[in-house]
């Protein structure tokens, strides 16, 4: 077959869109689309498809909001109408100060989940301003729990948006990428807006048909954005990537490539107990007295100390430890997380834990290096702690 099209003399790359094959056949260069990246045209659809139906939900929502405070009302008052939407804006401000000052560290290094995450709290808040109208006596405080709602879309969508436009620049022109991502779903949403033009006259005292193409748009927009993050493959490690290739490697030896623990990186919150680890901790969560201290520095000569406090794995940073020290750091707390029992004492298992990664690390740093993994930057989430101890000896 090869040989009836011709020999594959170059191929060509247009950023991460399409891919070109130059075929040379009897002295004639034949330029042909390789028919492998409809993959990425597939992308691309998902993504107008989720613009499109969030558009016409939060229509939807829109609509059944300013009925709630009164508009189409002759009985309706402006200072009841105007006190309602002062209400939800102010607990909507609140409740972006708080999410932000509670989570914003976690937006980086959780992108995909929290993406997705701001998408189903989205589809929510629009659902909860739907049904409003019909609970008058508790409208009041449904709009403002929506409006909660949207507010942690607001900071958890811009932040994760933000990420992954850091991820899709490529040749580091965020400005392009930004401005581009913006005209899209400017004309998305143009679409939408003509579209619901039709709708509203249909909708408006039809609550039934008001529901039912309200689930329909929130399951187009839901799976949509599902396999909208699922195809992000970020080469950078963050806790569950770091995780996952270390699991790998303890089983069989094998290096996972960036689309494979992408693939099994989960993009939904996960609820079953595990022992949590936290890095960049103050000292004094790590060690509470010198022979403590002096337990962290045995068989270890790393930029870093590790501990158990409160159930949890805790990773204390020095100053001088480079980005190859905090993913060993990180492989390390990984490993002890894994291992803990409520029997096994801690600082014995923080030994062997170093004596592991002393026999595991390097070839394992440079499998992680040969499979195309970014080693210059990683999405862990460390705490600003850094912190300088003595060593036994001085």
């Amino acid at each position: 077959m090869e040989e009836e099209r011709g020999v594959v003399l170059a191929t060509e790359r247009y950023g991460s869109a399409e891919c070109w094959k130059y075929l040379g056949k009897d002295g004639v260069m034949e330029r042909r689309r390789d028919g492998s990246e409809g993959e990425s045209r597939g992308n691309s659809v998902v993504g107008v498809f989720k613009a499109f139906s969030s558009s016409l939900s939060g229509t939807l929502a829109t609509q059944a909001s300013l009925k709630g405070v009164g508009v189409g009302n002759q009985e309706a008052t402006v200072a009841a109408a105007t006190i309602t939407w002062l209400l939800r804006d102010g607990t909507g401000m609140l409740g972006r100060i708080l999410f932000a000052w509670q989570k914003g560290t976690k937006l980086d290094s959780e992108a995909k989940k929290w993406r997705l995450f701001a998408d189903v709290l989205n589809d929510t808040a629009m659902f909860m301003e739907i049904l409003a109208p019909y609970f008058p006596a508790f409208f009041t405080l449904i709009v403002c729990t929506a409006g909660i709602f949207k507010s942690i879309v607001g900071v958890a969508g811009g932040a994760t948006r933000a990420a992954l436009t850091v991820h899709q620049a490529r040749r580091d022109n965020m400005a392009d990428i930004s401005a581009k991502d913006g005209s899209q779903e400017t004309l998305v949403n143009l679409a939408g807006l003509l579209i619901s033009l039709v709708l509203i006259p249909l909708v408006t005292d039809n609550p039934v048909l008001t529901l039912s193409l309200f689930f329909l748009f929130t399951i187009l927009h839901l799976f949509a954005n599902y396999k909208a993050v699922r195809s992000v493959v970020m080469e950078t490690f963050n806790e569950a990537r770091l995780s996952i290739m270390l699991q790998q490697y303890l089983g069989d030896r094998r290096i996972l490539s960036p689309p494979e623990a992408n693939q099994r990186e989960p993009v939904f919150f996960e609820f079953r107990k595990t022992v949590p680890i936290r890095l960049g901790v103050r000292l004094q969560e790590v060690v509470q007295s010198p022979e403590e201290l002096n337990l962290a520095l045995k068989n270890n000569n790393m930029p870093f100390l590790l501990g158990v406090r409160n159930g949890s794995v805790c990773v204390c940073l020095g100053p001088e430890a480079s980005i190859h020290d905090e993913i060993r750091a990180m492989c390390q707390a990984v490993w002890l997380s894994s291992m803990l029992t409520p029997t096994s004492s801690h600082w014995q298992m923080v030994h062997e834990s170093h004596k592991v990664m002393d026999t595991i690390f390097n070839p394992f740093l440079k499998g992680v290096e040969a499979a195309g993994w970014d080693m210059k930057r990683t999405l862990l989430d460390w705490d600003e702690w850094r912190v300088e101890w003595k060593t036994k000896s001085s």
